[in-house]
């Protein structure tokens, strides 16, 4: 379950009884579009079905069953999502957009090039101040995901940026090749790799080009800076710089 203050009120009005249920603001939105694949009981915030959440009043059960059919919280929780209302207030709806503008930069951040200069990442800063110079408005109510593309259009008359991805073959020293390995392949497409006779690591990896810097960074932190890497365009070269 999630804390009073992580959760919204949803809201149904019928038969001329009220009924609310509190609930994670992403998870009600994922329920309303039938996308919702976790647990219910991990994203509410009480397993119960209110007249009024806010004093904890509890509807009739006759009420319950008119509407609904049944008395069990947990199958009148999705259908008062999906056919009330979302209710937050409007310290609910700062916190969302804080929270949704945070991933919205970060998700651009990672993805994101500057076309100009040799498709060097934007940094985040960068990217924050340009969408609020674009002017650009973050739904708390919509998926990050699905207001990247709006934001993008807000962003391209303000600085040169695309959605790029990077290919990029690495060498890692056999002293270091066991664990930096690992922590390598986490940023993206693995598409080919060899280990070679003095125990070293080559592998060639595609991600998105955002994620350059903290790539190479990640690669020296465990290397002590003794890896090789060199982006390259055929993925099948596995020459190191």
């Amino acid at each position: 379950m999630i804390s009073l203050d992580e959760a919204v009120t949803a809201r149904l009005e019928s038969h001329g009884a009220r009924f609310e249920v509190l609930v994670d603001p992403d998870a009600a939105l994922a329920i309303k579009r039938d996308e919702f694949e976790d647990d219910l009981e991990d994203v509410i915030a009480a397993e119960d079905v209110f007249e009024d959440a806010s004093r904890g009043d509890r509807p009739a059960e006759d009420d319950l069953e008119t509407v609904f059919d049944t008395t069990d919280p947990l199958e009148i929780i999705p259908e008062v999502i999906k056919d009330g209302e979302i209710q937050i207030t409007a310290e609910q709806r700062r916190e969302m957009q804080e929270q949704k503008r945070k991933q919205l930069i970060d998700t651009i951040a990672r993805n994101a090039v500057n076309p100009q200069m040799d498709n060097a990442p934007h940094p985040p800063e960068r990217i924050e101040n340009a969408l609020e110079e674009a002017g650009f408005t973050i739904d708390p109510m919509e998926p990050v995901e699905n207001q990247v593309d709006d934001a993008l259009d807000d962003l391209r008359p303000v600085i040169p940026i695309r959605f790029e991805e990077v290919t990029i073959a690495v060498q890692l020293p056999a002293e270091h090749a066991g664990s930096a390995q690992a922590k390598v392949r986490q940023f993206g497409d693995l598409e080919r790799e060899e280990w070679q006779p003095d125990g070293s690591w080559i592998g060639v990896l595609t991600f998105p080009a955002g994620m350059q810097n903290e790539f190479y960074d990640t690669v020296n932190e465990h290397t002590s800076g003794t890896a090789e890497t060199e982006i390259i365009k055929d993925k099948d070269d596995l020459r190191t710089r």
